[in-house]
């Protein structure tokens, strides 16, 4: 009896031993997993060519001691409040709301501009679209009221001598407007691409106006970032925004490795965005990346004529441009970014002067 006493007080003994090890390993791994990702910045995004520096930062820094993590959005209305809560730090966001958002107290400054040139409003193809009176009692889809396609929109028909009321002007979110309009739901829609791309390549759409004949460097997205993050690791917000920039201009000159790359983060058919890059190519500009005051200015006209905002916004109280400014020193992407971009796509880049 007694040996078989002790010798199961030596099993007790064993089995407290192993389990306590396995706390010890898997506290360790617990810890491990928090050090590694302690440095890890989260950046809200739609999948639109405007937010294209998103997954491009994410993949060029991933495994990095400092990760910018692209976490992808179904609407800017669930990215803003993702921002205003502080659950994401950073967020390439439709201009205007970057403006509400600022007006209602969350502490942000806009650090860089998406590309331009790139929101097409499309109309059914089946139907009659010569001008501006062919949209009368049509229903036009904008991806939210508090956006740049939604003021260029107005802008368009004041210019062409409509009333508000001779256009249906709804939201929805930019995924779901190629369905509203095979479906016959809307008319029209204005938007970003390449979900514009989406009905031209298709069929079911034409299109009716480019963004830039109507508003000339109009911007559509920004990259804002959260006033604590800016004060407690500038230096994390200047590599954030030089990636940025330099993956734009990787991706002007690199469209089928970016294109690689995109369509996983997006979950979108290559064939789509090489429809988009295309059609015209060379449409997109990455090189206007410098927020000004000048031209949140004119944005913010629109919104005050639309009451959106207060009347005493100032644009220059939203502008932190030193770090485009500082990155705008770079003038070819860096060689640690293309061989990141590089392992990621299977292609051999060769860098080039900017």
């Amino acid at each position: 009896m007694r040996k078989l006493s002790l010798h199961s007080a030596g099993l007790r003994i064993s089995v407290i031993a192993f389990l306590w090890l396995l706390l010890i390993t898997g506290s360790h791994m617990v810890l491990n997993k928090q050090c590694r990702f302690r440095n890890r910045v989260i950046m809200g995004y739609m999948p639109v060519v405007s937010n294209l520096a998103a997954p491009l930062v994410d993949c060029a820094t991933k495994g990095d001691d400092l990760y910018f993590e692209a976490l992808k959005f179904s609407s800017f209305s669930e990215m803003g409040e993702a921002f205003r809560s502080g659950h994401i730090q950073a967020a390439f966001i439709i201009a205007p709301l970057a403006l509400m958002l600022f007006d209602q107290g969350v502490p942000l400054k806009i650090v860089y501009i998406g590309n331009r040139n790139e929101s097409t409003m499309v109309v059914r193809a089946s139907a009659r679209y010569d001008s501006a009176s062919d949209l009368i009692g049509k229903t036009i889809a904008v991806p939210l009221r508090y956006s740049g396609h939604y003021l260029a929109l107005k802008r368009y028909l004041r210019e062409h001598g409509l009333r508000q009321s001779d256009v249906n002007i709804i939201e929805v979110p930019p995924p779901e407007m190629p369905v509203a309009l095979a479906a016959s739901q809307i008319d029209g829609y204005f938007v970003g691409e390449p979900f514009a791309s989406k009905a031209l390549e298709t069929g079911i759409g034409k299109r009716f106006l480019d963004v830039e004949s109507i508003w000339p460097k109009f911007i559509c997205n920004v990259l804002i970032v959260r006033q604590e993050l800016i004060q407690a690791h500038p230096e994390w917000v200047q590599k954030m925004v030089e990636t940025a920039i330099m993956s734009g201009l990787w991706a002007q000159d690199h469209i089928d490795e970016a294109i690689g790359i995109l369509s996983g983060y997006w979950g979108q058919e290559p064939q789509l965005l090489q429809y988009a890059f295309s059609n015209p190519p060379n449409r997109f500009r990455f090189d206007l990346y410098t927020p000004k005051a000048e031209e949140l200015d004119e944005i913010l006209h629109g919104m005050r004529r639309e009451g959106f905002v207060k009347d005493n916004l100032d644009a220059q109280a939203l502008v932190e441009d030193r770090f485009a400014r500082a990155g705008g020193e770079y003038n070819k992407p860096s060689q640690s970014l293309f061989s990141r971009l590089e392992r990621a796509t299977g292609f051999q880049i060769q860098a080039t002067k900017q």
